[in-house]
C-alpha cells in the first residue's frame, strides 16, 4: 500500500548523537512529524573526545548542524593542521609517519558538548524522556511500541537509534528469521583520563620532553597495545585512550556480572606500559584515576531493516574505535536516510521502500568499518600478518590506509537510493549540497 496521507510520522528510539542528529533534520520539514524517545530522564553521553574524519564532518554539514559543531569542535593548529595522527613507536617515540587528511586533519570533540548542541536545538516536545522500549510490534501499516511503563505509541516507521545493546535490533533479527546479535568483547581494553593541557606541558618541560607531542596528535604503537592523543575542550584538555589487549584466548568472555566501564588504578594502568618511552609515562602520570573500558562490537548483520522498522548507528554496526569511524558511520546512516525521508516523493511511495533503499546502499559501506576497524588494531598492535613489525611498511600502510574512508562520496549514495527507488534526482528537498 501507498502512504497517502500528507504527513509521514517517524519515530527514533535512542538519544545518541546519531538519533539527535537525524530527529534535528527530519524535524525541518512539514511532511514529516518527528518524535524521539530517550529512556534516560535527559540527554547524555558516556565518554570523552570523539574524533570526525573528513567524511563525517561533511555528513554534519549535510545535517546542517556543521555551524553548532564548529563552535565547539577541536582542530590541530597550525601548521600541522591537516595531521590526523602522527604514528610513532611506544618504546622510542621513533616517528613512522603522519595520515594527512587535507582541510580537516583531527577534528574532534567532547561527546557531551556535542550532543548538548545539538539537543538544545531540538524542538519542544519532540523528545520524550523515561521512555525505554519493551515491545516493537508490525500489523503492515504501522508500528507500534510499547514502552516499559506501559505507555504504547504508534507510527509509520520506527528507526532504532539505541546503540549496542538496541532492542529494536532484536525485533529486526526477529522479523528477518536472523539469529539475535549480542555485543562481543574483543579482548582490548582501554584505559582513558583527561589531563589539563598546561600540566602535562609542565610535566613534559620538566623532563625534557618536545612539547610538539602535545600540540599534535599522536599514536604510539607496541606489541599489543597502543595509546593515542588529541585535543577537546578547545585545546584545554588532552583526551589520552591506552588499549591493551589480552590475547591469550582465540573467544575473549568479558564476565556478564562485570561493567564494561568501571575505574581502575594509574598502577595498573602503569604496568600495562611498561617499558614504553618516557613520552608515555609521563602521560599516564598525569592520569591519577583512569577509567577501564571493555571494547565491545558487533558481528555484521544480515540486514538493518524489517518493514517499517530499521536501526542507525551503534544499534545496526558497533565497532572497535581503531580508525575513529564509528560516531562518524552513525552520521553517515541519519544523512541518508534524513535525505531520503525529508524528500516529499516518499509520500507516494510505501515507506518500507525508503528502508530497503537505506539498507542497500549503507550496509556494505558499514560492515566493511566494522572489518577494518578491526584489522586497523592489528596493524598498531603489530598483528598484522603482512606487516607486523616492519617500521617502513609500517609507516607506508598508515599513510594511506584511510583515504576510502574520508574521500567517500555521500551523494553518490544518495544517487544510487534514489535509483533504487525510482525517484526523480531533481526534487528541491534533496540536500545534495554535503560541503
Amino acid at each position: 500500500m501507498h502512504q497517502s496521507s500528507s504527513c509521514l510520522n517517524v519515530s527514533i528510539i535512542g538519544g545518541g548523537i546519531a538519533g539527535v542528529a537525524l530527529a534535528l533534520d527530519l524535524c525541518r520539514h512539514a511532511h514529516l512529524n518527528v518524535q524521539l524517545f530517550e529512556a534516560a530522564a535527559a540527554f547524555g553521553e558516556i565518554g570523552a573526545g570523539v574524533s570526525f574524519g573528513a567524511n563525517a564532518v561533511r555528513a554534519i554539514a549535510g545535517l546542517g548542524i556543521g555551524e553548532p559543531y564548529r563552535k565547539i569542535a577541536d582542530s590541530t593548529p597550525a601548521p600541522w593542521q591537516d595531521i590526523w595522527f602522527e604514528w610513532r613507536m611506544g618504546e622510542d617515540a621513533q616517528y613512522l609517519g603522519s595520515s594527512v587528511a587535507k582541510g580537516v586533519g583531527q577534528s574532534s570533540v567532547h561527546r557531551a558538548d556535542f550532543l548538548d548542541a545539538l539537543a538544545c536545538q531540538l524542538p519542544a516536545g519532540v523528545a520524550r524522556f523515561g521512555k525505554r522500549a519493551q515491545r516493537v510490534e508490525q500489523d503492515g501499516e504501522q508500528v507500534q511500541v510499547t514502552f516499559t511503563d506501559g505507555s504504547v505509541h504508534r507510527c509509520d516507521l520506527l528507526i532504532g537509534a539505541d546503540g549496542i545493546k538496541s532492542s529494536i535490533r532484536d525485533h529486526v533479527l526477529h522479523g528477518l528469521g536472523q539469529p539475535l546479535a549480542e555485543p562481543r568483547f574483543s579482548g582490548t581494553c582501554a584505559y582513558r583520563g583527561l589531563i589539563d593541557s598546561q600540566q602535562l606541558r609542565g610535566a613534559y618541560r620538566a623532563r625534557g620532553l618536545d612539547e610538539h607531542l602535545i600540540d599534535v596528535p599522536q599514536m604510539y604503537l607496541g606489541l599489543d597495545g597502543h595509546i593515542l592523543t588529541f585535543p577537546v575542550k578547545r585545546g584545554r584538555l588532552i583526551n589520552v585512550v591506552a588499549f591493551i589487549s589480552d590475547r591469550s584466548r582465540p573467544d575473549p568472555v568479558w564476565p556478564s556480572d562485570t561493567p564494561w566501564v568501571r575505574e581502575a588504578t594509574q598502577a595498573q594502568m602503569l604496568a600495562a606500559f611498561a617499558g614504553w618511552d618516557d613520552a608515555v609515562h609521563v602521560l599516564l602520570e598525569n592520569i591519577p584515576k583512569p577509567s577501564l573500558w571493555a571494547l565491545h562490537d558487533l558481528a555484521e548483520l544480515p540486514g538493518y531493516v524489517q518493514g517499517r522498522v530499521g536501526l542507525i548507528g551503534d544499534a545496526a554496526h558497533a565497532m572497535l574505535p581503531h580508525q575513529g569511524a564509528g560516531a562518524g558511520q552513525g552520521l553517515e546512516d541519519a544523512w541518508l536516510l534524513a535525505r531520503l525521508l525529508a524528500d516529499p516523493q516518499v509520500l507516494g511511495k510505501r515507506p518500507q521502500a525508503v528502508l530497503q533503499a537505506y539498507d542497500a546502499v549503507r550496509r556494505p559501506r558499514a560492515c566493511q568499518m566494522q572489518r577494518t576497524s578491526f584489522e586497523a588494531g592489528e596493524l598498531y598492535e603489530m598483528r598484522d600478518s603482512v606487516v607486523q613489525a616492519d617500521k617502513v611498511m609500517l609507516g607506508q600502510v598508515l599513510a594511506e590506509r584511510f583515504d576510502w574512508i574520508w574521500h567517500h562520496d555521500l551523494q553518490k549514495d544518495l544517487l544510487q537510493a534514489w535509483k533504487l527507488l525510482g525517484w526523480h534526482s531533481h526534487s528541491s528537498s534533496s540536500g545534495l549540497a554535503v560541503g
